[in-house]
C-alpha cells in the first residue's frame, strides 16, 4: 500500500477547503461555502476544476473576462466546468458543499476582486486563518 496523504483543513473567510485528495495527477476538495459569503473573483492559468454542488445553493458568476460576465444559479446534483482563464465567482444563497475535481495545481489561482482584501497570484494560509477568525458567526 502506498503512503497516505492526510486530509487537510484550510479554514477560508468564506468557509473552509477540505483537501480529501492531492497527488501528481489530480486533486479533491469539498468546500463548504456560508450564506451570504464569496469566494475571490478569480482565475487559473494552469488548473482546470469540475464541482457538483452537493448541499445548498450557489451563485456562480462566470466568464472571458471581468467585464462580460454571466450568473448561474446552482442547487444539489448541478456541476460546472472551469477551465484555464475563466474568471470566475461562487456565492453562498445558502450554506453549501461542493464537491471539486481539479487537477493537482491547487495554488494557482489569481485573484482579481475579493471581499476581504485578498488579491494577487497564490493562496496565504496564514492570512485565511486569520480572516477566518475574524468572520466567524
Amino acid at each position: 500500500m502506498s503512503q497516505q496523504i492526510p486530509i487537510q483543513i484550510k479554514e477560508k473567510p468564506w468557509g473552509r477547503e477540505i483537501w480529501f485528495a492531492h497527488t501528481g495527477k489530480y486533486a479533491g476538495k469539498i468546500l463548504e461555502v456560508k450564506k451570504g459569503a464569496r469566494l475571490s473573483l478569480q482565475y487559473h492559468e494552469k488548473k482546470t476544476e469540475t464541482q457538483y454542488v452537493y448541499e445548498g445553493k450557489v451563485k456562480l458568476t462566470y466568464g472571458e473576462d471581468e467585464k462580460n460576465l454571466k450568473e448561474m444559479i446552482l442547487s444539489p446534483g448541478d456541476k460546472y466546468d472551469i477551465y484555464p482563464y475563466t474568471v470566475h465567482r461562487i456565492e453562498g444563497l445558502e450554506d453549501s458543499k461542493i464537491f471539486e475535481v481539479s487537477s493537482p495545481e491547487l495554488d494557482d489561482v489569481v485573484k482579481l476582486a475579493d471581499d476581504y482584501g485578498r488579491m494577487g497570484k497564490g493562496n496565504n494560509d496564514e492570512l485565511d486563518r486569520k480572516l477566518a477568525q475574524q468572520h466567524q458567526s
